[in-house]
């Protein structure tokens, strides 16, 4: 597995330590943690799709689903955390900071109105 990584700030301060893989890369059953699916820009890592779960399940039905192809995800970046709380904490502090991960730029999707 590839041993670079990249830090992503929330919109809190906090910065969260992320592997880089590659688009193809296949993760073990049963890992939960954080996920990114990013691209290189002219001024450096972009979040396409922002998520987290079960990485081999949620990064393969996000790969199954296309959108993340569709806007230029070249590579997943991605760390361990078993904790429920903890991610979707960490997921929802990146969101607030990384706005172009929504549509139509990217794949999340806004909730409430």
């Amino acid at each position: 597995m590839n041993e670079e990584s990249q830090d992503w700030q929330g919109l809190s301060g906090n910065n969260y330590r992320f592997k880089i893989f590659p688009f193809n890369v296949v993760f073990s059953p049963n890992q939960d943690g954080n996920y990114i699916f990013a691209k290189l820009t002219e001024t450096g890592w972009e979040a396409v799709y922002i998520g987290q779960g079960d990485l081999r399940e949620r990064v393969n039905y996000h790969k199954s689903e296309l959108c993340v192809l569709h806007n230029g995800a070249t590579h997943i970046h991605a760390h361990s955390n078993k904790s429920e709380v903890l991610r979707r904490r960490e997921e929802t502090d990146l969101l607030f900071k990384h706005l172009e991960a929504y549509e139509p730029s990217g794949c999340n999707k806004r909730t409430g109105g």
